[in-house]
């Protein structure tokens, strides 16, 4: 079942109520959160109080990915605040510390998640596979929306789903950047089961039939 989590990065932040609000009804499966700190990438987006916020008026599970430095100092913060799937970078700290904050997010009762930057080899989610309900590969450099697609990380796509199958079946498998109705098809054929769509979701001119589109 491929689902799509839109990125609420891109959506009106003057009117951010208004635009999760629908997220549901237009058939989104999840609500992506990015969380950065300004230090592991160069953007400062939203915190704790506003994933908390943002739990108050939607259903949908909350996808929440931290781009942040030690993000083992805030997990449970982030998972008491609402966060149902929390997504860390293996790039952000110690794998010893990884796996610490991985468990804890488990602990809570939250989906615990890695995620690999487009240089960081396919590798680095071995460590952590046994633990994860998610994986996310970027297809584009963390930090801002509006990227173009990097196809070239398919093969890593590809190598990890394979991974997935043998190792951990209930994973899923998750692509963020630049994703399109065209370059969606590209990570379904690759492996990928959950699809994060920013810009091209909100600039949608029927976001709902985007989602449909990006789910066939």
């Amino acid at each position: 079942m491929i689902k799509v989590s839109p990125s609420i990065l891109s959506a009106d932040f003057v009117n951010l109520e208004r635009d999760i609000r629908v997220l549901a009804e237009q058939g989104a499966d999840y609500v992506h959160v990015d969380v950065m700190d300004g230090a592991f990438v160069p953007n400062i987006t939203i915190g704790i109080p506003v994933v908390a916020a943002i739990r108050r008026i939607t259903k949908l599970p909350l996808d929440v990915h931290l781009m942040i430095e030690r993000p083992i100092r805030y997990v449970e913060d982030f998972c008491k605040a609402g966060a149902d799937i929390l997504t860390l970078h293996v790039e952000a700290d110690t794998a010893a510390n990884t796996r610490a904050a991985l468990e804890k997010i488990k602990a809570l009762g939250v989906t615990p998640a890695v995620s690999v930057k487009p240089n960081t080899r396919a590798e680095a989610v071995l460590p952590f596979l046994d633990l994860c309900g998610l994986i996310l590969v970027m297809t584009v450099e963390p930090g801002f929306g509006g990227q173009s697609f990097m196809e070239d990380m398919m093969p890593k796509l590809r190598q990890i789903r394979a991974w997935i199958d043998e190792k951990n079946p209930c994973c899923e498998l998750e692509v963020d950047g630049g994703v399109n109705a065209k370059t969606a098809r590209i990570c379904r054929e690759n492996g990928a089961n959950v699809l994060v769509a920013g810009s091209a979701w909100f600039k949608a001119a029927d976001p709902a039939a985007f989602g449909r589109e990006l789910k066939a």
